[in-house]
C-alpha cells in the first residue's frame, strides 16, 4: 500500500479544497468590488477611478463631430511659452484630473497654483512657471477627417504666486 508521503515524494500532488472561510472571503471581495463599480457608474464620475468609469474611453466619435482636448500652457521665468506636461512626473497632476476639474478651475483659477507648485517641486533646476492658462482646443471632424487646425479657447488664466 502507498502512503500519502510516498505519493508526494513521487511528485504527485493532492488537491486542496477551499474551506468555507476562503470561499466567504472571495465572495465578499467580489461583492464589494461590484458594489464599488456600481457606485462609480451611478455617480458617473472619473474621480472614483478605478472603481468608476473613465469617460474619455467610453465611446467612439461621430464622423461629423468636435473633439476637445484640454491642456495648460505656461509662460516661464525664462520668457518661453510651453505646454505643461500633465502627468505625475511632469507637474504632479494627470490630464484626467484637470479635465475632471475644469469647471472648478474656471470658477477659481487659483487652483492652477497647485500645478505651478508641483512643477517647481519636481523640477527645481528648470524654469519656473509665472503664468498659466487652461486651454480647450477644439478640432472639427468632417466626414471623419480633421477640418483645419484646432481652435484654442482660453478658459482660465492665473498669475503664479512666488
Amino acid at each position: 500500500m502507498v502512503t500519502q508521503s510516498q505519493e508526494e515524494r513521487r511528485g504527485e500532488q493532492t488537491a486542496v479544497r477551499l474551506g468555507p472561510v476562503g470561499k466567504g472571503v472571495r465572495v465578499l471581495v467580489a461583492v464589494v468590488g461590484i458594489g464599488l463599480l456600481i457606485n462609480g457608474s451611478v455617480r458617473a464620475s472619473d474621480d472614483a477611478w478605478p472603481f468608476g468609469p473613465m469617460s474619455q474611453y467610453a465611446g467612439s466619435v461621430a464622423d461629423d463631430a468636435s473633439i476637445t482636448f484640454t491642456r495648460i500652457s505656461a509662460v516661464t521665468d525664462a520668457g518661453t511659452t510651453v505646454d505643461v506636461p500633465l502627468n505625475i512626473e511632469g507637474a504632479g497632476v494627470a490630464r484626467a484630473e484637470i479635465e475632471a476639474r475644469t469647471g472648478e478651475i474656471v470658477k477659481d483659477p487659483s487652483l492652477l497654483q497647485q500645478v505651478a507648485d508641483g512643477w517647481a517641486r519636481k523640477h527645481p533646476d528648470k524654469p519656473k512657471y509665472v503664468k498659466l492658462e487652461l486651454i480647450r482646443d477644439t478640432t472639427q471632424l468632417v466626414k471623419g477627417r480633421v477640418e483645419g487646425p484646432p481652435t484654442p479657447e482660453v478658459l482660465a488664466t492665473w498669475e503664479v504666486r512666488k
